[in-house]
């Protein structure tokens, strides 16, 4: 099997790896700029990582939204997009993939620096870290990115190097249901892939509004889970966009993806 059929299982659904580590990495203690367990900036990475990841991608800016962030991705020009997926030694590389709304977000920033300019912004589930890169290309005071893979921040790391950005603070814990950060906006794409966590997070984004009045926003093409999951009654479209044809073509037919205002009602259950 291809790469391409990892790409296939997210699609679906049906990535119940991730799911699980989601689940079994539960937030315990307070999440803040200076508590967080995290790489700074200027800490090195492993020689050994930064030259396989700098090997098994491929620097690419072009068929996604943002051709002025370039990335290290998995294209079909590299290795392990022919390669069995249990030959990659580092657990799936979902941060590998520039997903739909993900860039969505990172246009909407790109277009719209007000909504970052000054402000602190979490990118939670950063994955490759391209709207985290847009939030400081916008003039964000501060940014924090979140993955729970490791090998994410890694290749975050070496995308800050791409577009000439000193690296952003880094964490790699699960900080859904930990106590809420203080942040003036929260951004995270693609995330309602399983109803467990989505639950989880609605749950936790409700309560980071009511304690911090945050701002929420969330990129989504339109799959499944993500329409049929309660909080989408709860959402305000801001923007759609026409997705590139070769993102179109590697997202089995979806054609835009749309940026989202999270704006729960005050009388939902915040527990």
């Amino acid at each position: 099997m291809a790469f391409r059929g990892w790409k296939q299982l997210l699609f679906l659904g049906r990535q119940n790896t991730l799911t699980k580590v989601w689940r079994s990495r539960r937030g315990g203690s307070s999440l803040c700029w200076k508590r967080c367990c995290h790489w700074s900036t200027g800490k090195s990475l492993d020689p050994e990582v930064r030259a396989f990841l700098e090997e098994n991608t491929e620097v690419t800016n072009s068929g996604h939204l943002t051709p002025e962030i370039r990335l290290r991705l998995l294209t079909p020009r590299c290795r392990f997009w022919r390669e069995k997926p249990d030959l990659w030694p580092y657990g799936d590389p979902f941060w590998a993939i520039y997903w739909p709304g993900g860039q969505a977000l990172s246009r909407y920033i790109l277009d719209n620096p007000h909504v970052v300019k000054g402000r602190s912004v979490l990118d939670l589930g950063s994955g490759c870290g391209a709207t985290a890169i847009a939030a400081v290309m916008s003039g964000a005071s501060q940014v924090l990115a979140n993955d729970i893979d490791p090998i994410a921040g890694m290749a975050m790391i070496l995308n800050c190097e791409l577009n000439h950005l000193n690296p952003f603070p880094i964490t790699i814990k699960n900080i859904i249901n930990s106590e809420a950060g203080n942040w003036d906006l929260i951004v995270l794409g693609d995330m309602f892939y399983d109803e467990q966590l989505a639950d989880g997070l609605h749950r936790w984004l409700q309560k980071c509004i009511r304690i911090h009045q945050t701002d929420v926003l969330i990129g989504d093409p339109g799959r499944h889970q993500f329409l049929s999951h309660s909080i989408h009654s709860q959402l305000h479209k801001v923007i759609e966009y026409s997705l590139p044809e070769y993102t179109r073509q590697e997202n089995y037919g979806l054609t835009s993806s749309i940026v989202w205002s999270y704006q729960p009602s005050n009388s939902l259950d915040d527990s």
